[in-house]
């Protein structure tokens, strides 16, 4: 039961992160290209320090939820926190979000429910040497992607290699969940999950700046979602429950139709945001 409760309160907090951030960094100076010392920019903003708190205080959270509960939920509940940054948007800094948008999410919330509705408690087993030599690879080619996104309108594109970063902290948080917590600074893997979180928070600031804090996070969480949730169930033992699943085979279709909506039209979204900083 606590795992439950890590995991909404992980939530919570990556949405309040999510909205300090998205605000910082659209006010942030805007350069061309990848654009490299955008993360030094931000780290004197208070509001952007606040908000990176928040997120380090959800990261916490949701790598102990995985100590107990299967990726594909952990994924989804974390992914939720986009519905929660909305609404905290548009209440508190009055964001204004399109009736598509809204549409978006609401198809993405559908996936997620499903997803958490197909999940039962596991213990994931651990990753393999060439598991971890793979996972190394998959950060430097997801280096390269995001260098490479770093063009103008290239919200989708650098929102996707961030969520690939927050895939492999995902899989590698999971099989560190459940062993010695104290040992974590001795271990490869733990200083792996360190370097993919760094670049996957150096990818989001930038595809934050670059159009809605709802797309882009969005898109990233979809991603991440999708990625892990594959890889915890044919690799890492993550169960599901019997009979239920199409219901994760549908989750998924549902998230990716609704990743793949809300790429279309990134600018619609972004002028919103940008009024209300």
């Amino acid at each position: 039961m606590l795992g439950y409760w890590e995991l909404v309160a992980s939530a919570v907090l990556y949405a309040g992160g999510i909205v300090a951030q998205s605000t910082a960094a659209r006010r942030a100076e805007h350069r061309p290209g990848a654009d490299l010392g955008l993360i030094a920019r931000l780290a004197t903003d208070r509001l952007y320090l606040a908000g990176f708190t928040a997120q380090v205080g959800g990261f916490v959270l949701a790598f102990l939820a995985r100590g107990s509960l299967p990726l594909y939920l952990v994924q989804a509940g974390s992914a939720s926190a986009i519905g929660l940054a909305t609404l905290f948007g548009v209440l508190v800094l009055g964001w204004r979000v399109t009736s598509v948008e809204v549409g978006v999410l609401a198809v993405l919330a559908v996936g997620m429910v499903l997803l958490g509705g197909a999940a039962t408690s596991s213990t994931a087993r651990g990753l393999t040497p060439t598991m971890v030599a793979s996972l190394v690879g998959v950060l430097v080619l997801t280096a390269l992607l995001g260098i490479r996104s770093g063009r103008p309108n290239a919200l989708v594109s650098a929102a996707v290699p961030a969520g690939i970063a927050f895939a492999v902290v995902a899989v590698a948080g999971r099989a560190l969940a459940g062993g010695d917590l104290a040992a974590l600074p001795w271990q490869p893997l733990a200083w792996i999950l360190v370097l993919a979180a760094v670049l996957g928070q150096a990818l989001l600031a930038g595809a934050l700046q670059r159009g809605s804090a709802t797309s882009a996070v969005a898109t990233m969480d979809a991603t991440s979602l999708v990625l892990a949730s594959v890889v915890g169930v044919v690799a890492m033992g993550d169960r599901i429950a019997p009979g239920r699943e199409w219901w994760v085979a549908a989750g998924m279709a549902l998230v990716v139709i609704g990743v793949l909506a809300l790429g279309k039209a990134p600018q619609r979204t972004a002028a919103a945001v940008k009024e209300a900083v």
